[in-house]
């Protein structure tokens, strides 16, 4: 993988980092949507999508995380996000997600990592709660289509107590 050293105009225009943030807006319009079934086809079979404690952890597999999802977990969260017999399925939030200032930290013609600021906004049971997040993406690039090799979900609350969110980050 090429590193990208600085950031200029052109790097946002590239081509293939026009496609990855496509796919980190389109995932972001799946889970507001709710199409869960949908959403977790976005990820390489070998995708992980985590949300760790600490905010400065590079190594997921051996630290404490509020989410580390492989393919089996994302399913079996799919599962119960959809099947409605879930407290967090129940009555669930609504929500709109804001993506952006995006940020190429490296690149290559098959592989994309971005990074970006994301605020989720839910709603649920009269109660509006604000969630700001630092994300990382890993996107694969391909012909047969592109896909979410590695999701990072930063919560910049990360560290304190996080009420069961009810939907996925």
């Amino acid at each position: 993988m090429t590193e990208l050293t600085e950031m200029t105009e052109t790097t946002l225009t590239d081509p293939t980092v026009v496609r990855a943030i496509q796919l980190v807006w389109r995932e972001a319009k799946l889970l507001d949507d709710k199409a869960y079934e949908v959403w977790q086809d976005l990820y390489a079979d070998d995708g992980v999508y985590v949300i760790p404690i600490d905010p400065d952890t590079e190594d997921f597999a051996s630290s404490l995380n509020m989410v580390y999802d492989d393919k089996r977990l994302r399913g079996m969260r799919v599962e119960r996000m959809i099947q409605g017999y879930a407290p967090s399925a129940v009555a669930a939030a609504r929500t709109v997600r804001t993506i952006s200032r995006f940020q190429v930290e490296a690149a290559s013609a098959t592989e994309v990592t971005l990074t970006s600021a994301q605020v989720l906004v839910a709603y649920k049971r009269g109660r509006t709660d604000v969630l700001g997040a630092e994300l990382t993406h890993t996107v694969r690039l391909s012909d047969d289509g592109d896909r979410i090799a590695l999701k990072v979900v930063r919560l910049l609350n990360s560290e304190e107590a996080v009420t069961a969110s009810g939907y996925l980050l």
